[in-house]
Formats: C-alpha cells, structure tokens, sequence
C-alpha cells in the first residue's frame, strides 16, 4: 500500500479523532466525514483512498470507542503509522482491520506530505519521498489474516 501522509503530533485522543456530538451516527461515510475534524478541518475533504497518517506518541489515546478507527479506515486511511498506540485503540484497530505500525523513527522523520510505501508483511516502511527505509515488525499471521479479512468479525465469520 502506498499513499500521502497526513503527520499529526503527539497524543492524538479519541474525541480529536471523531468528536464526541458525532458519536449518535452509525454510517461509516457520515463517520468519515467528521474524521479529524477539531484537529485538521480540511482533512475530510482533501483525504483520499490510500492515504496514511503518521504521527507521534500516544496515538488513540482517551475513550475506548470504536468509532475512532472506523472514522480513520472509512475515510479512505489504510494504515497509520505511530511512534506510539493507546492500548485499546491498538486493538480496536485491529478488530475493525485498520493496520496501524509502531516505529518511533519512522513517525519522527516522515513529514507531511510525503510518499509513503507500507509492506505489512514484510513489516517495512519506505519514505518514497526522502528513499529512507524504516523496520517495524510483521504482524503475527492470525493478525495478518484478520486485517486482511477486514477485522475480527469477518474473520471469524470465515
């Protein structure tokens, strides 16, 4: 996967991810939508399919809701990239088959607007912008298999 990155700070909440006035809708479109909204107002409007987001410590952190990385996966994202996860959006991601990768390197050097290349299996990250290659780990086949099911639920469903 390969797409434009869209770089945020550190400690990135839940309630920045899809604000909680949102929380009453249920399509994945209406959700997408709102994504980002408090943080970057154009992010909705200017994502497109592939992208990645990239940012710093703590990614996800605050409430548990679900509706954060289903905002983020229906908006077009296909992987997020983090120096660091909340606990319970790392698995929330997981379970609804949004990839999200740990590399500190990676989230401090990648910039906004930036080309960048994602080999899940491989567990590599390539800047096609600045030609630098980062290593994360590969995701355990069962959570591979997940993902590539598209979360928990249609994985167990196979």
């Amino acid at each position: 996967m390969a797409g434009k990155v869209y770089k945020y700070g550190d400690s990135v909440d839940t309630d920045v991810i899809l604000p909680a006035r949102y929380l009453a809708l249920y399509k994945h479109e209406d959700l997408a939508a709102r994504c980002m909204e408090d943080l970057d107002a154009d992010f909705a409007k200017t994502v497109a399919p592939g992208d990645i987001i990239v940012a710093g410590e703590n990614f996800g952190c605050g409430s548990s809701r679900e509706h954060a990385p289903i905002a983020i996966k229906a908006s077009g994202i296909k992987c997020v990239i983090a120096a660091s996860f909340a606990r319970i959006f790392y698995r929330n991601a997981i379970n609804i088959g949004l990839p999200i990768l740990e590399s500190p390197e990676a989230a401090h050097e990648i910039r906004s607007g930036d080309e960048v290349e994602v080999d899940l299996s491989a567990g590599v990250i390539c800047d096609r912008t600045t030609g630098k290659t980062y290593r994360t780990g590969a995701f355990p086949e069962f959570i591979q298999k997940m993902i590539d099911a598209g979360g928990l639920l249609p994985y167990l469903a196979k």
